[in-house]
């Protein structure tokens, strides 16, 4: 595996006012890059999308850590890690067909890791029921 040139690491607690922050912290780590802004656009709403998955659904019943990592490399590819020790999921496979929720209360529309493949250029999602979801994103910047 080849060596990133620069990383960060943010550890923040479930809440959803922190989804912003969230957002926010890795789109000016990237804006090291100089990305467009199209790009950055495109970065900041997976962030959201998986930092959201993390505190409505993660940790649906209680409350946690989210824990979101990000590298890049010389040759311009970020890859953003956010995870969270929650639930976990039972189905990747299902929960990743688009509007597939586990909402009851229809306020989610099963878009989010949907939104998340169509934003970056690869997607992996990890989890064990019980143990916790692990989202791992990529995106070459031109």
């Amino acid at each position: 595996m080849k060596r990133s040139e620069n990383q960060m690491k943010l550890y923040i607690p479930s809440l959803s006012v922190n989804e912003g922050l969230a957002r926010q912290a890795v789109a000016v780590f990237v804006a090291q890059l100089n990305p467009t802004i199209e790009e950055i656009s495109d970065i900041k709403c997976a962030v959201s999308e998986a930092v959201t998955n993390c505190i409505v659904h993660g940790y649906k019943y209680s409350s946690g850590i989210i824990y979101i990592g990000v590298k890049y490399y010389s040759d311009r590819t970020v890859v953003i890690e956010i995870r969270d020790n929650g639930c976990g999921i039972e189905n990747v496979d299902e929960a990743m067909t688009p509007l597939f929720t586990t909402d009851t209360t229809g306020e989610r529309s099963g878009m989010g890791f949907a939104v998340m493949q169509t934003f970056m250029d690869k997607l992996v999602v990890r989890s064990k029921r019980g143990e916790g979801v692990r989202v791992q994103m990529t995106k070459k910047l031109g």
